[in-house]
């Protein structure tokens, strides 16, 4: 059985419309009118126990809207989905205790704490031993290399330090599946090669489902993609076809560069030839 089942999911958003100038302002008082956005349409696949998943696709295609569906966060407009034999949004309270979040453009950590009083709230939120709690966090401190950032407060850390502590606060409770959306964003090329060597050895080892929303994909080296094309839904692509397809675009693209500048040159030299042979002929006539 899978772990996550995902069937015809769609979500769909009311937005009202204003309209301009004062005349739109006094009917907007008594008269909406409204438009519908689709965010997301017909989404179906389903993962077992242990993958590791990328969800690429262009900006509004609905990487997002999907991961928080998944993660209980939206309920979606039509279709069905469970994990782990719970509906997201309707057993939520169980569902999030199995799962760990990480949102590339938010933060779980306290802004002005250190980072390990973040850590230890979130020990007695999700009720976790302080036996099982104390190996888990000194070993996810050390693969992460946060060490020196404990007792900084979370506003005095750069973009990839903060990422890689949201990174151990979520899997402080040791979750089953691990949801990660745009988690490299302004990440330098170090910080890339930290989160994917530990998001790579977290699936091998603890057997944890990763299912990760980026543009990043190539640094993170998915075992499966999953191409979400705007209104038009999923494409199960492996990694190796994909990457092999990208490669074999760049280089058809290459060589069509070098024969078009070689075309430009030879236009360009028989041109400035033809030009320098009529110089010549004016001047010998």
């Amino acid at each position: 059985m899978p772990q996550i089942n995902v069937q015809d999911l769609s979500k769909t958003y009311r937005v009202a419309e204003r309209r301009r100038g004062l005349v739109g302002l006094w009917r907007g008082l008594f008269y909406r009118t409204h438009r519908e956005i689709e965010a997301l349409k017909g989404v179906s696949f389903s993962l077992d126990r242990g993958e590791l998943v990328g969800i690429i696709g262009p900006n509004g295609a609905g990487k997002s809207t999907l991961i928080k569906i998944l993660c209980g966060i939206l309920m979606p407009s039509s279709g069905a989905c469970e994990i782990d034999g719970r509906v997201p949004w309707t057993d939520r309270i169980r569902h999030v205790a199995r799962i760990g979040v990480v949102f590339g453009q938010r933060s779980q950590l306290w802004w002005d704490l250190p980072v390990i009083d973040s850590f230890n709230l979130l020990r007695d939120i999700y009720r976790v031993p302080e036996v099982r709690f104390r190996p888990t966090a000194e070993n996810l401190i050390s693969l992460l290399r946060i060490e020196q950032l404990l007792h900084q407060p979370v506003r005095q850390l750069s973009l990839g330090q903060r990422m890689r502590c949201d990174i151990a606060a979520a899997m402080l409770h040791s979750p089953s599946i691990l949801f990660l959306d745009e988690p490299t964003i302004g990440l330098d090329a170090n910080s890339k090669l930290a989160l994917r060597d530990f998001i790579k050895n977290l699936n091998r080892d603890n057997g944890v489902t990763v299912i990760l929303a980026t543009h990043d994909v190539q640094d993170i080296g998915a075992q499966l993609l999953l191409l979400l094309q705007p209104l038009a839904g999923l494409v199960d692509i492996p990694y190796r076809i994909y990457f092999a397809h990208l490669s074999a675009g760049a280089a058809i693209a290459g060589i069509a560069l070098q024969i078009s500048w070689t075309v430009l040159f030879i236009v360009l030299g028989r041109l400035l030839l033809m030009h320098t042979m009529r110089r010549i002929q004016i001047q010998g006539g």
